[in-house]
């Protein structure tokens, strides 16, 4: 795992949503054994204790559950694992409306530049599976 840690946001966040993307992408899939707090603060080299925040936060979430003697493990409740995909969707969404706007794009604009984005995307995708 490695992160380039960000010096605007706490430590702790960061690792956060690195390990949320994880999640939502399905590089940790449900039930999923997490690094232990040495681990992942060795890794990283940070110090433990914000790793333990992060677990914590997680935890708290209900990203995360600890199971006694076991670890640290990824829920498997494919609602909450939705609910976090909906919610990172939400942030880059509203990212990108923002910019668009501060360009000067109206809603239409935008409306129209992701379609034709989407509609090239699909069909790159479909020449790479079929040629």
């Amino acid at each position: 795992m490695s992160i380039e840690f960000d010096n605007n946001l706490p430590i702790y966040l960061q690792i956060m949503n690195y390990i949320k993307r994880q999640i939502v992408s399905g590089s940790l899939t449900p039930g999923d054994k997490i690094p232990s707090v040495r681990e992942l603060a060795a890794e990283l080299q940070i110090n433990p204790n914000t790793v333990q925040r992060t677990f914590q936060e997680l935890e708290r979430e209900g990203i995360v559950e600890t199971r006694r003697g076991l670890g640290r493990f990824v829920t498997s409740e494919e609602s909450k694992i939705m609910e976090i995909k909906k919610e990172m969707a939400g942030e880059l969404l509203d990212k990108f409306v923002q910019g668009m706007k501060e360009l000067g794009f109206g809603k239409d604009d935008i409306v129209s530049i992701v379609t034709e984005a989407v509609e090239t995307e699909f069909k790159e995708q479909e020449r790479k599976s079929f040629g």
